[in-house]
């Protein structure tokens, strides 16, 4: 009894130590592919600012956000530049003695900046930072997602600056801000400044809707813009 005692122990020990090694590989292999998925969309994101060819300011972060999904995008006008955070994250499987596995996460906080030169021409840099910097952001893109959720949901007639500031922010907890209301044709913009806990972040958003006529719901767009 006492040797299959001890088998049993040396081959728990083993699985023990065996599948940390493998977890501790697959989890430095899927921090080395974030990493080098954050440096393609930087790469692919200066090439599409490059091609557009454009100046102005909402048009530049609308490209940086279509390639990067960054919930947090500023502009430094003295530069010019702007600077995208984001969370970037993947997931991998974990070797466990349960039969089946689990399913671990990797995530990774980057700084996206993007530089115009005065000869015209665009250079990226990307910069990793704890968790606590993109903490701020990953909680305003879950409070813009929320946002859009609503407001796609409002009837046509319904969105005037105080209605959807009532829909967002029902409890007056300061999250959100509706700066503005624009109606042109059968489309509305609806500008609203976004919150981290404690006003830590501010990011503004435009949400754009077509509105088919009274009373009906048509899908939003949510994109954030550097200026309210």
């Amino acid at each position: 009894m006492t040797v299959v005692l001890s088998l049993i122990v040396s081959w728990l020990w083993y699985r023990h130590w065996h599948d940390g090694n493998v977890n501790s590989q697959r989890r430095e292999q899927t921090r080395a592919s974030i990493l080098e998925r954050a440096q393609a969309t930087a790469n692919n994101t200066n090439s599409a600012l490059a091609r557009s060819g454009s100046t102005d300011t909402d048009a530049l972060a609308d490209v940086i956000w279509r390639h990067s999904k960054a919930p947090v995008i500023t502009y430094d006008t003295s530069r010019p530049e702007f600077t995208a955070t984001a969370a970037v994250s993947a997931h991998y499987d974990e070797k466990v003695m349960i039969p089946g596995g689990g399913n671990a996460e990797v995530s990774r906080c980057f700084t996206f900046t993007y530089t115009q030169r005065p000869n015209e021409t665009w250079t990226s840099k990307v910069s990793e930072w704890g968790d606590d910097v993109c903490r701020p952001s990953t909680q305003i893109g879950g409070r813009a997602r929320l946002a859009l959720t609503r407001i796609s949901s409002m009837n046509a007639e319904d969105l005037s600056l105080t209605r959807v500031q009532n829909a967002l922010d029902p409890t007056r907890r300061r999250s959100f801000d509706v700066k503005n209301v624009v109606r042109r044709g059968g489309i509305v913009r609806i500008f609203v400044l976004v919150s981290s806990s404690g006003a830590e972040v501010e990011q503004c958003y435009r949400f754009t809707r077509r509105v088919s006529g009274s009373g009906t719901q048509d899908t939003a767009t949510a994109v954030p813009t550097p200026f309210c």
